[in-house]
């Protein structure tokens, strides 16, 4: 997530912050920077322009100039400015008094709008509201049958009629809610692969007619500009109440994030980041900045993980660890865990520094999680919990068991326990390195390079 500009930030910034004292010249070379990241990144000229400007208006005053850490001072203030770019925060759902509360999403075809909808009624689900999935989606084939679909999976009621137009589904739908004692609608809209005049018009009867109390506009974050200018357009047809962004785990450079607030002037409630349906996360500005600007968001990162582990089981975890005797069902249960929290780079990206601490040719290869989890249930009870005694005989049978090869077996084994041993020195006090450590089955690893890019980068050393 926002990969490109978070490295482009970072050099522009880094310049700044090892400088032991800021005079006005080498703040405005750095803003200049700064101003050519945010327009790689595909943030709107405008939104550029004004935020560069009120950087430079803070960083050229006083309270920098003479600061102790000048550098630091000024990364603080793009932090600040990048906050206020995103925010104000504003993830609440106004909720009817009366009656259940209706949510339009509304959104151009391929934004991701039917799942949306789904990962809003999970949502809701899970903070102990009875929300209802309403098909009012008529025109694109198909429409109808995923949101059926994605309600079964996630066990939450959609109301349907494929032989009635949407305004009459909507309102078949609100009686409905009433008899099933549903206290939320969410109706995913009719969408177009171009806003046109047909399709604000059909949109702004349904508004009219079945009053909602909450407009969403569910925008595809990996369009850039395109999803500002169609944010943009939505609101001044419809008046959206806040904006969801979808694909944000996919979204390298962060244009759209940094803009639509600017420009529509809406807030950004939820943002997606992932297929999964459990994948939907509050937008909190703050965190976002701290992201970008590679400082990690430690508060999201706990929050997960209080989602996904048990405390009882994580106590009984850190005594384990603390004695060294942690075992191969403990680690397969770990893993499942973790597997919940989100892709293991994404989780990495959180902590606070971690592009700078991870090497630039790390990689995480998370398809060996299925083969790590096959070997482990190819064991026996004993073998899991004493992986020592896996011989030759045992590696075979495992990795015929498994779909594996017996040194991928060995490899797994090996790798355990000497993560084991540097967990119980870790618990110690001792300082442990992570690549001695290793990680299991080889998550974690330098990217190979080919023979002929080791010889050629020998010879550009010899030439130096």
């Amino acid at each position: 997530m926002f990969e490109s500009i978070s490295k482009s930030l970072d050099a522009a910034l880094r310049k700044l912050r090892i400088r032991g004292r800021l005079t006005e010249k080498n703040i405005r070379d750095g803003m200049r920077e700064v101003r050519t990241a945010l327009l790689q990144a595909d943030v709107n000229f405008r939104v550029v322009r004004d935020f560069v400007d009120r950087v430079t208006e803070r960083a050229v005053g006083e309270e920098v100039l003479r600061s102790i850490s000048p550098g630091q001072q000024v990364v603080k203030i793009v932090q600040d400015e990048l906050e206020a770019l995103m925010g104000p925060a504003d993830a609440s759902i106004p909720f009817a008094d009366r009656g259940p509360t209706i949510l339009v999403l509304a959104g151009l075809q391929g934004s991701g709008k039917t799942t949306t909808c789904a990962k809003v009624a999970l949502y809701l689900s899970k903070r102990g509201h009875r929300p209802m999935l309403v098909a009012a989606d008529v025109r694109r084939p198909a429409a109808i049958d995923q949101l059926e679909v994605l309600g079964k999976e996630i066990n939450i009621p959609v109301y349907l009629d494929r032989n009635a137009a949407p305004i009459q589904i909507s309102l078949g739908a609100i009686r409905a809610a009433g008899k099933e004692g549903s206290d939320v609608l969410i109706l995913d809209t009719q969408g177009r692969l171009h806003i046109d005049r047909e399709m604000m018009d059909e949109l702004k009867e349904l508004a009219r007619r079945v009053s909602p109390h909450q407009i969403y506009l569910v925008a595809d974050a990996m369009t850039g500009q395109d999803a500002v200018n169609s944010a943009d357009a939505f609101n001044k047809e419809l008046e959206l109440d806040g904006i969801i962004l979808t694909k944000l785990d996919g979204d390298a450079r962060g244009g759209a994030a940094l803009s639509i607030k600017a420009v529509t002037g809406k807030p950004i409630k939820f943002v997606g980041t992932g297929e999964k349906l459990d994948r939907l996360e509050e937008f909190h500005p703050g965190r976002m900045a701290s992201r970008i600007l590679g400082m990690g968001d430690v508060v999201t990162l706990v929050e997960r993980a209080q989602e996904a582990f048990d405390k009882e089981e994580a106590a009984k975890l850190e005594e384990k660890l603390r004695k060294a005797t942690l075992s191969l069902d403990d680690l397969l249960g770990q893993m499942r865990q973790m597997r919940k929290m989100g892709p293991l780079k994404e989780l990495v990206s959180m902590l606070p520094g971690a592009g700078r601490f991870l090497p630039a040719d790390m990689e995480f290869d998370e398809r060996q999680l299925g083969s790590i989890e096959a070997m482990i249930q190819s064991m026996t009870p004993e073998e899991r919990e004493h992986p020592e005694i896996i011989d030759l005989s045992r590696r075979r049978r495992i990795a015929l068991g498994s779909g594996t090869q017996p040194q991928e077996v060995s490899g797994l084994v090996k790798q355990f326990r000497q993560m084991r041993d540097m967990m119980k020195l870790a618990s110690q006090g001792e300082k442990v390195d992570i690549f001695e450590a290793g990680m299991p089955g080889g998550m974690l690893r330098r990217k190979t390079r080919s023979k002929r890019k080791r010889k050629k980068d020998r010879k550009k050393k010899k030439r130096r």
